[in-house]
């Protein structure tokens, strides 16, 4: 009963993360912000996501293949990232910068 809990509780974490990360995709003002957002989120969502299924499946070789999921993901979404942001740099597109307020006069 409380291992039920415990998944829920993961699983629903997962959920709001890969939400945040939805919206940060809408909300910022670049393509790197936008990245950033969601590859960060979408990995941590999906973390406790497969951490909720792990409670769930209890120690089996299920539990095991879903921690080489995580493994996999933690590795190969940083890297993805990486690599769509450099090569956004090397096609010319520039981080958004503020612009500075005017002086008052």
């Amino acid at each position: 009963m409380i291992v039920d809990i415990l998944s829920w509780i993961a699983i629903g974490i997962g959920a709001a993360f890969i939400l945040v990360g939805g919206l940060g995709l809408i909300r910022m003002p670049d393509f790197f912000t936008r990245l950033h957002a969601t590859s960060v989120a979408d990995t941590a969502g999906a973390g406790f996501i497969l951490l909720g299924l792990m409670l769930q499946a209890g120690l089996s070789l299920t539990s095991f293949k879903l921690v080489l999921i995580f493994v996999f993901l933690v590795f190969t979404a940083p890297t993805a990232a990486h690599a769509l942001a450099h090569a956004a740099l090397l096609d010319g597109i520039r981080p958004w910068t503020r612009k500075p307020k005017d002086p008052a006069p």
